[in-house]
């Protein structure tokens, strides 16, 4: 029988960046009690003692009573259902490595859209090889969607991609609101190498800008990324799907586009001159396409596909490559 999850399930925060808090003030909005596991001791203090996030958006006002916040996160799972994963991806297993509580009759539900770097693994591969989860206990939830917007009620859509449509209606209606859109999928492993691979082709197009190209060449990489994106999607793991929609194509636009992209940031910073290691210190958030970039060149090992544009970002960011010089060799071939 598969894992159902009742209405008046529990939502339980992992993580206390700009996308924890956004999602956390989405939750509270719809008046959720939440238990939010944060390991920063400052921004612990500051959620507990003024209802705020003193490190990221911290202009947004929480409602102290419905937080349980805590630096302990086997009291958050114990007391939760559904485990919200919104930490970075290369740091997760850090984050996890004081949980001893089992999550057996848990929902885990990732937020992250990045991989593990040392298993090469998404984020619900992780965790069912690790706790031994099926996908009935596993989702994610993904689109375009940057914290800063969401955060400040700007109208946006999410996808909540789950096995079981009556799961995913679940934790949909968490999250629904006037500014938050919902949509619903079965297209787990779909979504999340969408959400993995549209940070490197971001990073791409900062590159691009960093380099001085125009807008014209742009919109012909961002298009080929898309292609690149589909192909790799479809070729690894078929299924019928439509990377047109917003949680595929829309985040992908979003990412390379927005000012608030940190991918886009780091290629931009590096197209200006910028070394990769001294762009990455300047970073105050993570830049998810930075790991991506190596996690997918490892993978594609097993499938072969042609990412001429994931390609040239790995060589940029870890083989030292002349980054004029592998974007004009890239755009003889779009």
């Amino acid at each position: 029988m598969s894992y159902k999850l009742n209405s008046d399930a529990v939502c339980g925060m992992i993580g206390y960046g700009s996308w924890a808090t956004a999602l956390v003030h989405t939750l509270l909005s719809n008046r959720q009690n939440i238990w939010w596991h944060i390991r920063n001791a400052e921004v612990l203090e500051s959620i507990q003692t003024e209802g705020r996030n003193a490190k990221y958006l911290n202009d947004i006002e929480f409602d102290k009573d419905l937080i349980n916040a805590t630096d302990d996160i086997n009291e958050v799972v114990r007391n939760s259902d559904i485990i919200i994963i919104a930490a970075p991806s290369a740091y997760l297993q850090d984050f996890l490595k004081d949980l001893t509580e089992p999550l057996d009759d848990k929902f885990v539900l990732s937020a992250t859209k990045g991989i593990i770097p040392d298993g090469y693994k998404t984020i619900t591969e992780f965790f069912r090889d690790t706790y031994n989860l099926s996908y009935d206990h596993l989702g994610l939830i993904s689109g375009p969607s940057h914290a800063e917007e969401v955060s400040r009620d700007r109208l946006s859509y999410l996808t909540v991609a789950t096995t079981d449509e009556d799961n995913g209606k679940a934790i949909g209606a968490k999250f629904s609101r006037p500014t938050v859109q919902i949509r619903y999928s079965q297209d787990i492993y779909g979504i999340e190498y969408a959400g993995i691979l549209k940070n490197i082709y971001a990073l791409a197009g900062g590159l691009a800008v960093g380099l001085g190209y125009g807008d014209n060449f742009r919109a012909v990489l961002t298009a080929a990324g898309a292609q690149e994106m589909t192909r790799f999607i479809q070729e690894s793991y078929p299924f019928e799907r439509n990377t047109m929609e917003s949680a595929y194509l829309g985040d992908l636009l979003v990412t390379s586009y927005s000012s608030f992209s940190r991918n886009r940031r780091l290629g931009q910073m590096i197209g200006h001159g910028i070394t990769v290691k001294s762009a990455l210190n300047e970073m105050t958030m993570i830049a998810e396409g930075y790991f991506a970039a190596e996690c997918i060149k490892h993978i594609n090992e097993r499938f072969n596909v042609h990412m001429p544009i994931a390609e040239m970002v790995y060589d940029v960011l870890y083989k030292r490559a002349n980054p004029r010089r592998r974007m004009k060799g890239l755009s003889t071939q779009l």
